[in-house]
């Protein structure tokens, strides 16, 4: 749902699809799923972390939960949002400052529960120090956001450990990109825009940009600012050009199965020096940056995570395009990709399956530990092509759901197996875990 709002518009259930935000003259989508994941831990004492990459609506969607408090009776005195990226708090960023700032509103509004919303709060020293105090001095709701995975490792770890929840936030997937283009009546077909979102990924501010130039420029800005202040900076990494590199890598190579080693002589082959722990360190960093995912491998049979080699995927194909240093199209490897973004913004974990020599895509767990198998082609355009994607899926004994995506309109489906065209099933509301 996207409307141009003129002035502050009233609320209505947000399970009912009729949510309204309150944000000027934009366009706004109402993010439902993330919303509804999100409402019923309103007020319960637990911060809530909302974690994606730069651009990836967190900004929108704290202040779409920001105006719901408000329309459901929260006195907007009682709501303090502060966006950490505009100059507008710059005097806020020392942490003493923030907390007596805060504990300044709070007295204002004479004790009574105060709703805090930090967005993009890793840029103040000492902030998990910060909230913790806050949950200790005065009666308070947190809600923080952040565009750096570390949030949810050392620092909640140590100092809130067990009193947060966490709620990833991806750019937006097809139906998304697909609903907001109607709405900036962008009249094109499904597999049009498809071809489109293939290309431009779904970073919700690149939708709205009038031409293929000032998209990748948009596109080759956020990725500059991703590798410079998220990651070289943020690490004080002093080889830049090495990291560079070792991105466009990762980048080039989405949905491939290989190990720090093996990236190693693939970059020393290309005449840059560089070592496996170097190399396993500044994958640390690209990772905490959310612009890549890991994707370990599962024995199904053995039912374990395997140890050895992990395949990556970029968190969106318009970030990964801009830069690719390939001009060939993988179009299988950027199925995957999407498929996999698609299944995590769908509230499933996802991991690349193993069944004897046989490799399954992706393996799908919902939060009872039931499965979903996925396989993903582009064209299923022989018969040796079909009996490749199928083969693996007919050596699985048990009775989950087994799927092959691909780019064919004819329906495959054979012996329990259900085959989609991959655009109806990114339209396909079923196998939703939230």
């Amino acid at each position: 749902m996207y409307l141009r709002l003129t002035k502050p518009l009233i609320f209505h259930n947000v399970s009912d699809n009729i949510y309204i935000s309150i944000v000027g003259t934009i366009f706004m989508i109402i993010r439902k799923k993330y919303l509804e994941r999100i409402i019923p831990f309103i007020n319960k004492p637990l911060i809530k972390a909302i974690i994606g990459v730069r651009r990836s609506g967190k900004t929108v969607l704290m202040m779409q939960l920001k105006d719901y408090l408000i329309s459901s009776g929260i006195d907007a005195e009682h709501v303090l949002y502060i966006n950490f990226e505009s100059m507008a708090f710059s005097n806020l960023l020392d942490s003493n400052k923030l907390y007596s700032y805060v504990l300044e509103v709070s007295k204002k509004i004479q004790g009574k529960r105060l709703y805090l919303f930090f967005d993009e709060i890793q840029v103040i020293s000492y902030w998990e120090t910060l909230l913790a105090s806050f949950l200790v001095d005065i009666d308070c709701d947190i809600y923080i956001s952040g565009s750096n995975s570390k949030l949810l490792s050392s620092e909640l770890a140590t100092h809130i450990a067990g009193r947060y929840i966490h709620i990833d936030i991806y750019p937006f997937n097809f139906l998304e990109y697909k609903d907001y283009s109607k709405d900036l009546e962008i009249s094109l077909s499904d597999e049009e825009l498809f071809n489109e979102y293939l290309e431009f990924g779904g970073l919700p501010q690149s939708i709205s940009l009038p031409n293929s130039f000032s998209k990748k420029t948009y596109l080759r800005d956020v990725y500059n600012t991703i590798v410079v202040n998220d990651i070289a900076e943020r690490n004080k990494i002093s080889d830049l050009d090495l990291l560079k590199r070792l991105i466009v890598f990762l980048l080039d190579n989405i949905g491939n199965t290989f190990s720090a080693n093996s990236i190693a002589k693939s970059l020393s082959s290309l005449g840059i020096k560089t070592s496996v722990p170097t190399i396993l360190t500044y994958i640390s960093y690209i990772l905490k940056s959310l612009i890549i995912y890991p994707v370990r491998r599962y024995d199904i049979k053995g039912k374990q995570l395997l140890s050895t080699s992990e395949k990556y995927f970029c968190i969106d194909l318009g970030l990964r395009n801009c830069i690719k240093s390939s001009e060939r199209s993988d179009y299988s490897k950027l199925f995957e990709n999407i498929i996999f973004l698609e299944m995590l913004g769908r509230g499933y974990e996802v991991a690349v399956g193993k069944v004897g020599d046989y490799e399954i895509d992706f393996v799908c767990y919902n939060h009872n530990k039931e499965r979903l198998y996925i396989q993903v082609a582009y064209m299923l355009s022989d018969q040796a092509t079909i009996d490749r994607e199928f083969r693996p899926l007919y050596l699985i004994s048990d009775n989950y759901p087994k799927i092959v995506i691909s780019a064919d309109k004819f329906d495959f489906s054979r012996d329990g197996i259900k085959h989609y065209n991959i655009i109806d099933f990114l339209k396909n509301t079923d196998f939703q875990n939230y």
